[in-house]
C-alpha cells in the first residue's frame, strides 16, 4: 500500500496552510508519511516548482504520491489533476507545474479530479484547493484508492505546457533559458550538463561570457568570480565563488542563455 506523501508549495511558514494541508491528510489517512520538500517557491512561479519537482522526483519509494501546490489559477478554470507514472504520483493544478517530471517520466494516466466524494468538501473554496482538493486526493491516492475512481482520464498531451524548458542549436551556439535559482544564487539553466563534454568554452548572458569550470568546481575562479559548471541537478549553472549570480547578473526565470564556443 502507498505510504509516502511529499509536499511542494509555495505557501511558506508564515501561515497555518500547509499545516491545515497536513491535518486534512491525516484525518483522511492517519498513517500516511508526509515529507515537505520545500514551502519557499517563489510566489506563484510554476517555473520554479516544475524544476524543484524534478530534482527530488527519483529519490523517492515507490508509490510515492507527489503533491504540489503552486496555484496562480486557484478558483478558475484551470483543471485539477491527478498522474500515474508507474511508480509515482501527482496531484495538483494543471498549469505547468508537472511538466519536466512528464518530460523525463511520461504519465501512463492521467485524470481530472472530478470526484468530490474524495474531497473535503462538495463546494470548495475558491482560494484554497490544496485544502479541500489536492490535499483529500493524495490521502486518498496514499491509502490505496485507484486513480481512476478520482476523475475524468485525460490525454497526456492535452495537460499544460510550460514555455522555454528545452534548448536549440543555433549558428551562434547552443541556446537556452534559466529556469531557476536556489537559495545561493546560482542560476540553473535549461541546458544538459552532458553538453559541456562538446567542447564549448564559456556561457554567455545578457552579453557577458562567463567561463566553463575545467575542474567542475566553484574554486575554479577566484573568489567573487563568475563561472559556469555541471550541478549535481543535471544541469549547466551559473555561480559565484563565494557569492550570488543572481544578484549579480540580475537574471530571472526565462531569460536567454548561449552555451559557445571560442569564434
Amino acid at each position: 500500500m502507498v505510504r509516502w506523501i511529499t509536499l511542494l508549495t509555495d505557501f511558506g511558514h508564515r501561515d497555518v496552510y500547509v499545516g491545515v494541508m497536513k491535518g486534512v491528510i491525516f484525518s483522511i489517512y492517519p498513517q500516511a508519511q508526509v515529507i515537505d520538500l520545500c514551502h519557499e517557491i517563489p510566489p506563484q512561479d510554476c517555473r520554479t516548482a516544475s524544476f524543484q519537482l524534478l530534482q527530488a522526483f527519483p529519490y523517492f519509494p515507490k508509490g510515492t504520491v507527489h503533491l504540489v501546490v503552486v496555484d496562480p489559477g486557484v478558483g478558475t478554470s484551470r483543471r485539477a489533476i491527478a498522474l500515474d507514472f508507474g511508480n509515482a504520483y501527482g496531484v495538483g493544478p494543471d498549469n505547468g507545474i508537472f511538466s519536466q517530471v512528464c518530460d523525463r517520466y511520461p504519465p501512463q494516466r492521467v485524470v481530472e479530479l472530478t470526484q468530490p466524494h474524495f474531497w473535503r468538501t462538495p463546494n470548495p473554496s475558491a482560494t484554497f484547493h490544496g485544502r479541500d482538493i489536492f490535499a483529500p486526493v493524495a490521502a486518498h491516492l496514499s491509502r490505496g484508492v485507484d486513480l481512476m475512481a478520482l476523475g475524468e482520464p485525460l490525454d497526456p498531451k492535452v495537460l499544460v505546457r510550460l514555455p522555454d524548458l528545452g534548448y536549440e542549436s543555433t549558428p551562434r551556439g547552443v541556446r537556452g533559458s534559466i529556469q531557476a535559482s536556489d537559495r545561493f544564487g546560482n542560476l540553473i539553466t535549461t541546458l544538459p550538463a552532458e553538453l559541456l563534454a562538446k567542447g564549448y568554452h564559456w556561457v554567455e548572458i545578457q552579453g557577458q561570457r562567463i567561463p566553463i569550470a575545467k575542474t567542475k568546481t566553484y574554486g575554479d575562479v577566484p573568489p567573487h568570480h563568475l563561472i559556469a559548471l555541471a550541478g549535481s541537478h543535471g544541469f549547466i549553472e551559473i555561480a559565484v565563488n563565494g557569492g550570488s549570480a543572481q544578484r549579480v547578473l540580475g537574471c530571472e526565470n526565462g531569460d536567454p542563455v548561449w552555451l559557445m564556443r571560442r569564434s
